[in-house]
C-alpha cells in the first residue's frame, strides 16, 4: 500500500513522447483550449480511455449484471452531455478528445461568452469569479453536467460580475466603436477628360495650313 498522503497520479504519460505529429497535434489542442500544460491533455486522455475500456468490455458481457453496468455507463455519459439518453456502446466508443475538452469549465464559459478568451476564462475561475449555482468553482478541469450549464455564473461579490466592467466582452459595443472608428473616404472628384477631335478633322485642319 502506497502513503495515503500522497496521491497516486491519474494519468498515464504517452508511451513514445518524441513523436512529431503527436507533438504538433498537443500544440494546436493547447492553444485552442486555453491549457497550462501537456497534463491536462493526458487526463482528458486517461479519461477516456476509461470510458471506452469499460464499454468494450460490456459489449463482450450478456448477463444482466452488464446490461445495468451499460445503462449506467450511458447515463452517466448522458449527464455530461457526451452522448444521447438513447445511445449505445458503439457511440461511446465513437468519442474523442475533444469531446472531453468541450465538457470543461474552462471551455463552457468561454463558450457561453462570459469571456474575451480561452485562457481569459481560466484566469477568472482560479481567482474564484466563477460559481455554479451557489457553489464557487476554482477548478478549471471540472467536468460541467448538462443541468449545470445554465447555472454558470459570475460571483456576485466579484466586480467582474457588472456587465459594464472592461473585462467582461461586450461585442454590440465594440463593434460600434469599430465602426466610429473607420476614418471616412475623402470623395474624389470626377478627374475632367479632354476630349479630342475626330481623326478625319484633323487630317483637314492640317491640310489648311499647307495650303496657306
Amino acid at each position: 500500500m502506497g502513503s495515503p498522503k500522497k496521491s497516486r497520479r491519474k494519468y498515464s504519460k504517452p508511451s513514445h513522447p518524441w513523436q512529431k505529429e503527436r507533438i504538433d497535434q498537443e500544440k494546436i489542442i493547447l492553444n485552442e483550449y486555453g491549457l497550462v500544460n501537456k497534463k491536462e491533455i493526458w487526463k482528458a486522455s486517461s479519461q477516456l480511455r476509461k470510458f471506452k475500456s469499460q464499454a468494450k468490455k460490456l459489449t463482450a458481457l450478456n448477463s444482466e449484471q452488464a446490461e445495468k453496468e451499460k445503462e449506467q455507463l450511458i447515463n452517466r455519459l448522458f449527464k455530461l452531455n457526451l452522448v444521447a439518453k438513447t445511445a449505445n456502446l458503439d457511440d461511446v466508443l465513437s468519442l474523442e478528445l475533444k469531446n472531453i475538452l468541450d465538457r470543461r469549465l474552462q471551455t463552457r464559459v468561454f463558450k457561453q461568452g462570459l469571456t474575451r478568451t480561452i485562457k481569459q476564462a481560466r484566469q477568472f475561475i482560479t481567482h474564484g469569479h466563477l460559481f455554479i449555482g451557489d457553489k464557487k468553482m476554482t477548478i478549471p478541469s471540472y467536468m460541467v453536467k448538462l443541468d449545470e450549464e445554465s447555472k454558470i455564473i459570475f460571483n456576485p461579490k466579484s466586480k467582474i460580475s457588472s456587465i459594464e466592467h472592461p473585462e467582461r466582452p461586450q461585442p454590440e459595443k465594440e463593434s460600434v466603436e469599430r465602426v466610429e472608428e473607420k476614418p471616412k473616404k475623402k470623395e474624389e472628384k470626377p478627374k475632367e477628360v479632354k476630349k479630342e477631335p475626330p481623326k478625319e478633322e484633323k487630317k483637314e485642319e492640317v491640310k489648311e495650313e499647307s495650303k496657306k
